[in-house]
């Protein structure tokens, strides 16, 4: 039986179609901040309702709320910017090859091994140069573009307060469209997509938050330079499967035998392990009340999105993966027969 085109193909249905790809043609440069932008309204409303019970001013419970959520935020990242391009340049003018030519002298006094210790030296310096180069001058070229990170921004905090605002209002009106018969299928992928959200939030994020407080106060309390920073990247490793504390704390055992300072070796080796025991209990804990999130949906999010999304992409990624899967598992229990 065919299909009748021409019956759906209607000229108002072909106008909308028309006027919504010319619309997210002119919105692709910055869809990724109305995208992020709904995402963290989701977050913001929560704390908006609470103020707003004590003010009952609705845009500027919504106002302090963004300050309470985006701000620290955004704080965060410049932070990071600068930490690295403070400890990028340290390392580009120390002298790295005496650096490290000492520590490989040291690994092969306890360890014998037939190398040529100047030139594994010279290639290794060389590498770290590189490298350091690299993400100085990537660095470097992100402040640059401040008039376009200063847009992103504008833009960002007008889709998180009027999503925050009129969220429900731009769903009731998407949801009009949406034939009677499909009306139970959306209903729950909603709800799905709410629990997504939560499970990422709570489990995940908050871990990391939480996993990256203790890591600063550790590596400060053990006397290491740039302790917050080290915790900072603590919580963005936490938030990746597979990854999590221990790169940083492994790193920093190593460093600390090299240089001959055994106790804090053991001490930040042990304070690791105590770091990743926090995490075996905390995500579940918090996540377990809301969806179950397979790791490699979240390790695709998360090192794909930046590829894709730049540094937000760290949030965006894994988000929508998510949401995908909520959306595809609902359509499977709703549409498929027999699979549940």
């Amino acid at each position: 039986m065919g299909i009748n085109i021409e019956k759906h193909l209607t000229p108002p249905l072909l106008l909308v179609i028309f006027l919504l790809i010319v619309s997210l043609i002119f919105m692709f440069p910055v869809l990724n901040m109305v995208v992020l932008g709904a995402i963290l309204a989701y977050g913001v409303r929560p704390v908006a309702r609470n103020i707003q019970s004590k003010l009952k001013y609705n845009s500027i419970s919504i106002i302090l709320a963004m300050i309470i959520v985006l701000i620290p935020l955004i704080i965060l990242f410049a932070y990071i910017a600068i930490e690295l391009v403070g400890l990028v340049s340290l390392i580009l003018a120390s002298n790295t090859y005496a650096d490290v030519s000492s520590s490989i002298t040291a690994i092969t006094t306890y360890i014998p091994l037939n190398l040529d210790v100047h030139s594994l030296s010279a290639s290794i310096s060389s590498s770290i140069q590189e490298i350091g180069g690299y993400i100085l001058n990537y660095l470097v070229k992100f402040l640059s573009s401040l008039m376009n990170i200063v847009l992103d921004l504008f833009i960002l905090f007008c889709s998180v307060f009027y999503f925050a605002r009129d969220g429900d209002k731009c769903l009731n009106f998407i949801m009009s469209f949406v034939p009677a018969d499909s009306k139970h299928f959306f209903d729950t992928t909603i709800e799905a997509i709410k629990d997504v959200l939560r499970s990422i939030f709570y489990g995940h994020f908050l871990t990391s938050v939480i996993i990256g407080i203790f890591a600063a106060i550790g590596y400060t309390v053990l006397g290491y330079p740039y302790g917050v920073f080290l915790g900072v990247i603590t919580g963005i490793l936490q938030l990746i499967p597979v990854f999590g504390p221990w790169p940083i704390y492994w790193i920093l055992f190593f460093i600390d035998v090299l240089s001959g300072n055994y106790p804090r070796a053991i001490v930040v080796l042990l304070f690791g392990f105590f770091l990743s025991t926090v995490d075996m209990y905390i995500r579940p804990a918090l996540s377990s009340h809301y969806a179950d999130i397979h790791p490699l949906i979240l390790l695709i999010g998360f090192l794909s999105g930046p590829l894709v999304y730049g540094i937000v992409g760290f949030i965006v990624g894994p988000l929508i993966l998510g949401i995908t899967y909520a959306v595809l598992d609902n359509y499977r229990k709703e549409f498929i027969p027999g699979d549940e």
